[in-house]
């Protein structure tokens, strides 16, 4: 991971080291297209995110260019022509936690609320999503629903109907504590 990357996460989240902020450099964004005529599903585990429990935020980041697809041409094309990636390089989270949740371990289902940036657009989102508390560790798991059209992502009518009006997002991350 590039230094540049990692300061740039760093100074976004502002998250100061106690052992309620847990922080990965590996969590992992699915994403999901399905129609009649084709799925699409892609995959980025170079996801930066960090979980404040005290403070009860939640950021991530990542680049476009990690998403893996199934087939090359599929990920040329997101990259080239519908996020534009070399234009908007990264998307990005932030957020706060409503709901109970501790450092007690334990699952804690939560509301995530807050701005995600993709192409260039903030748009807010919220998400039901699980927080598990255990061996030192945060994992935090949420889905939701993102229509490209909401990012000014252009679809072009030739290839509409292979693609569909809101992707489903899944987000995994397996956040350590980071030590003073």
């Amino acid at each position: 991971m590039k230094p540049m990357y990692i300061m740039a996460m760093a100074s976004l989240l502002y998250l100061p080291a106690k052992a309620q902020t847990f922080m990965t450099r590996n969590g992992k964004v699915n994403f999901y297209s399905k129609t009649s005529l084709e799925d699409i599903k892609a995959e980025n585990r170079q996801v930066v995110a960090a979980i404040d429990l005290g403070k009860k935020t939640v950021a991530l980041t990542l680049l476009q260019k990690n998403f893996l697809f199934e087939k090359q041409l599929m990920q040329d094309h997101y990259n080239e022509n519908y996020v534009e990636s070399d234009k908007f390089p990264k998307a990005q989270f932030t957020g706060t936690i409503t709901g109970n949740v501790g450092t007690t371990p334990g699952t804690y289902k939560v509301q995530i609320t807050g701005n995600l940036t993709l192409h260039g657009v903030t748009k807010p989102v919220s998400a039901p999503a699980e927080l598990e508390v255990a061996d030192g560790k945060v994992t935090g798991k949420a889905d939701f629903k993102v229509k490209p059209s909401d990012f000014d992502i252009k679809i072009p009518s030739l290839v509409k109907d292979k693609i569909a009006s809101e992707i489903t997002v899944q987000v995994l991350a397996a956040c350590t504590a980071l030590s003073k």
